[in-house]
């Protein structure tokens, strides 16, 4: 059997940083990590090809090669995805599909001729088994969830490394807490399952032997879900391999309460964690009790997110508007938050309800529903008719918050609130030819050509005079400005 494991593009987005890669000449920002986790799963006698539409194309060539494509997709992807499996079903090449966006949609998708939902570990084995056979059904899917401990490490010799800013890794499965707008929970469950601590080591070791030196990013939606484990096994075992190893960091997404777990702070530092994300939200105590965020309720957010940054990780963090609760005054309390705390990386959106969430099935109810989400966090669409606030009121809205953070003045004055607070990591990535010409890139395009030449500049000289160290993450986020205002300016201004 020849098979292609195909991941559709990624419009230019949010978090597609298409505008920043090109500084460092990388392709991608990550590797495609289910799909590669799959093709672990397959016989090993098959032979697999993998093709990123981020990376590389879909040629013709590899299409009469392959008997089978196997799809993995988040929403986002699905303008990709639907255009890839066009071209697979014209070339006669059998398609089997599954990951978020068919797991939650797979009715959108008529040319695929076997779907396999939900978690890989229990459907794909009865799907091969069938095939076999020769008696594969159309859709395979479950209610139950994995153990990880068995999850099979990744064929990372299928991936160019070379071509993506960062790998990818993955610890824990589910999330404690059940915000009614995620579909974590009802993708992955309410109880954090983790993997052995020796697999993680083992995955590790495997990017380090073929040579990466970079960022490793844990995909976890929630990694401090289990503490007990993540305090006991896994950041004691990374503080030891970070000991005979060198130029491996990390970032990860957390919830906002790892600010009041002083000792879990101290070892993620350790380890070598040096950014995380936090679903923030809002600042607005009605909408976070709307939304069910309870872990964000009765503490000082704005205070919660300078401790995190004084213990050497920088936040990143979502912000959303479009709750029910929501008056007008709630754009300005955005920008105002996000400029005092000094989140530089700062994702907002309007509220949009995914397929499977309870935020969906109650808006379905009040017949409240324009269709499916895009899956876009920050293109300004929603699928959410308002409740108490004119539709075009919390577009506008929008708009200006996007104008306020992403202007070249208060974007930078953020990098510098960020500078005075932030502890610098203990561990650094290694410097590369391509952080090298990421400088020079950067002092011709934003420097010379750019709207922002005075703040660049004198982010880069005072960053020199007062905090040195932290150079290599001045030009970072200078680029990463460059992009969000580049996507902002695309979809929403």
């Amino acid at each position: 059997m020849n098979v292609l494991l195909i991941y559709p593009e990624f419009p230019d987005t949010f978090w597609s940083f298409k505008h920043a890669l090109k500084f460092i000449r990388k392709k991608a920002t990550f590797p495609p990590l289910g799909l590669l986790t799959v093709a672990a799963m397959l016989p090993a006698k098959w032979a697999k090809r993998l093709v990123d539409a981020n990376t590389t194309k879909l040629t013709d060539k590899d299409l009469k090669w392959a008997d089978y494509a196997f799809f993995s997709s988040m929403v986002v992807q699905q303008k990709s995805a639907h255009q890839l499996i066009r071209r697979c079903k014209e070339a006669g090449v059998k398609i089997v599909a599954g990951g978020p966006l068919f797991t939650s949609e797979h009715e959108q998708f008529k040319d695929v001729d076997h779907f396999v939902l939900n978690e890989a570990e229990i459907t794909l084995p009865t799907f091969l088994e069938d095939l076999e056979n020769g008696c594969a059904k159309p859709i395979y899917k479950t209610h139950e969830f994995a153990d990880i401990r068995e999850t099979v490490a990744p064929l990372w010799n299928l991936v160019n490394m070379s071509k993506y800013a960062s790998m990818v890794i993955q610890y824990t499965r589910g999330c404690p807490y059940q915000c009614e707008f995620c579909d974590v929970t009802a993708l992955f469950g309410r109880r954090t399952r983790t993997k052995s601590t020796e697999q993680i080591i083992t995955e590790l070791d495997t990017f380090y032997d073929l040579g990466w030196r970079g960022n490793v990013f844990f995909v976890d939606d929630n990694i401090i879900g289990n503490r007990r484990s993540l305090k006991q096994d896994l950041l004691p075992a990374l503080i030891r391999w970070q000991g005979n190893h060198t130029g491996i960091t990390f970032n990860t997404e957390v919830s906002i309460n790892l600010a009041k777990d002083e000792a879990l702070m101290q070892m993620m530092s350790d380890a070598g964690f040096n950014t995380v994300f936090v679903g923030i939200e809002t600042p607005d105590t009605a909408s976070l009790d709307e939304c069910g965020k309870s872990q964000n309720k009765d503490r000082d957010l704005a205070e919660d997110v300078r401790i995190i940054q004084r213990a050497g990780m920088q936040v990143q963090a979502g912000f959303i508007v479009g709750f029910d609760n929501d008056t007008p005054s709630i754009f300005q309390r955005q920008i105002d938050f996000i400029q005092k705390t000094g989140i530089v990386t700062a994702m907002v959106g309007l509220l949009q309800a995914p397929t499977g969430t309870r935020l969906y099935e109650r808006l379905k109810k009040e017949g409240r529903l324009l269709g499916r989400m895009t899956g876009d966090n920050a293109d300004g669409s929603t699928n959410i008719i308002p409740n108490n606030m004119d539709a075009d009121m919390f577009r506008e809205g929008y708009k200006k918050i996007l104008r306020n953070i992403y202007s070249p003045e208060n974007y930078y004055k953020r990098i510098m609130t960020l500078f005075k607070e932030y502890k610098s990591p203990k561990i650094k990535s290694k410097i590369k030819f391509e952080h090298i010409f990421a400088v020079f890139s950067s002092g011709y395009h934003l420097g010379i050509l750019g709207k922002e030449r005075i703040q660049f500049w004198h982010l880069l000289l005072w960053t020199t005079l007062h905090r040195r160290e932290l150079f290599p993450l001045a030009v970072t986020l200078a680029v990463y400005g460059h992009h969000f205002r580049k996507v902002s300016e695309l979809h929403v201004l």
